[in-house]
């Protein structure tokens, strides 16, 4: 293949990555990029996943667990592999597991639920924040018990598939 046509080819591969979002879901996956790209060298590694999960409380990740994780990728995870490996996962259908996994990380004692006090404070202070009405909303929603608790894995359902459990 001539230098000119990889190029062309290259260029096509990754516009279709970009034509895969809209301009808001880009620019949510580039937030997120840039939280987990703590050095700002446009280049996820092994310790910025290392200082991502240590911002959010978990520091006994092991090494073979971030070298799994960065091993996913078919290179260096600039913005474009990040991007185009979040593609590949929705062609999956992977989002449960996703935002489920998200969950597990921050509930640091593996009950199921979280604070509210805690889910409130992470959810208007980092990346794309909720407002105040759309807090109101949520805990209109998925109210918590009485101990202050929300289970979260109805609120995952609810986010992959639009409407809650029976029963639940």
């Amino acid at each position: 293949m001539s230098p000119k046509r990889a190029k062309k080819r290259a260029a096509e591969g990754s516009s279709n990555v970009f034509s895969m979002f809209d301009q808001t879901q880009i620019q949510e996956f580039k937030e997120a990029f840039t939280v987990i790209d703590q050095n700002r060298d446009g280049i996820i590694s092994k310790d910025d996943l290392a200082g991502t999960f240590a911002a959010v409380g978990r520091m006994n990740v092991k090494g073979d667990e971030l070298d799994a994780m960065i091993k996913e990728a078919p290179g260096p995870i600039n913005f474009t592999v990040f991007l185009t490996m979040f593609g590949e996962k929705l062609k999956g259908g992977f989002w449960a597991d996703v935002i489920m996994a998200a969950f597990k990380i921050l509930d640091h004692d593996g009950k199921g639920s979280l604070k509210k006090a805690f889910l409130e404070e992470m959810l208007t202070t980092q990346c794309d924040r909720f407002t105040p009405e759309e807090m109101k909303n949520l805990w209109a929603a998925f109210p918590p018990d009485v101990a202050g608790n929300v289970d979260y894995k109805n609120i995952c359902y609810v986010i992959t598939h639009g409407e809650e459990k029976e029963g639940e």
